[in-house]
């Protein structure tokens, strides 16, 4: 099975690990000590499953290392919808709508009747961040693939804070039933308030620092790092930085949204 990190042998140091798992309330995955699984159909990967059912969640998440010559000829499909970001390096994807080349910010939605598939062309490892939900219909809407790279979207201020900026990588209609963003923070920034809604949400982290709320207790948070949010869990965050070495905050995350709740 093997780490993520692939550590071998024993530490100098006493074990420890920053990860904090409060089931069907918030998760800190630390990268160090996550392990790598196998998984059918992933063909020269390794695969770390992050956010999952087990946690709360209602969807999977999983961190991708494609080696050179990686795939994947089938994923999504049967009412599974689909989403893949490229964190670092370059893939191939093709569903039945669109066959492209992405580099890093580059992503591709899939709905739920169409699976999709990725191969790396390149030469060099690439690092997916993979998304899987089992999608909720509604009478006369209907997704549709998206395939773009974030690069080519504008940054939105983030609730009219000037030092926030947002990026939605989805449309907002009602034939999605999710959606997700990036957002970004300068060194200082915060939320404009402790956020407590129904949405859940899974964040991975791609830069800089912060301090981070979730549910009564304030945590350090960095790149690299996974955290899993289930409904009504208050949340918030300031990014904050080292002397000489300021670097924004961003982190990708998911939301469900669009649908009726289900009683």
């Amino acid at each position: 099975m093997g780490y993520l990190n692939n550590q071998l042998g024993y530490r100098d140091e006493m074990l420890e690990t920053r990860s904090v798992v409060k089931r069907n309330n918030w998760v800190l995955l630390d990268p160090d000590g996550l392990v790598k699984n196998r998984i059918p159909g992933y063909e020269n990967c390794d695969l770390t499953i992050l956010g999952s059912p087990e946690m709360g969640a209602s969807f999977v998440d999983y961190l991708i290392t494609a080696h050179a010559g990686a795939k994947n000829a089938a994923i999504g499909g049967n009412g599974i919808e689909t989403f893949m970001y490229v964190v670092e390096g370059a893939v191939s994807v093709k569903n039945a709508d669109v066959e492209a080349d992405l580099t890093k910010g580059g992503y591709i939605y899939s709905p739920a009747d169409k699976p999709f598939c990725f191969e790396n062309k390149s030469g060099e490892d690439a690092k997916l961040y993979l998304y899987r939900r089992r999608y909720v219909a509604v009478e006369g809407y209907a997704a549709h693939t998206v395939c773009a790279n974030e690069e080519d979207l504008p940054w939105q201020e983030y609730e009219g804070m000037n030092n926030c900026w947002v990026r939605d990588f989805l449309p907002t209609d009602f034939g999605f039933d999710m959606n997700m963003h990036v957002l970004k923070f300068a060194i200082g920034a915060s939320h404009g308030y402790v956020e407590t809604h129904y949405q859940e949400h899974g964040m991975l982290f791609l830069s800089g620092k912060s301090m981070y709320k979730l549910d009564d207790t304030w945590i350090p948070v960095k790149k690299g790092d996974y955290v899993f949010m289930d409904s009504y869990c208050p949340q918030c965050c300031y990014a904050v930085g080292d002397e000489g070495r300021e670097e924004a905050l961003t982190y990708i995350y998911s939301k469900d949204c669009n649908r009726e709740v289900e009683l």
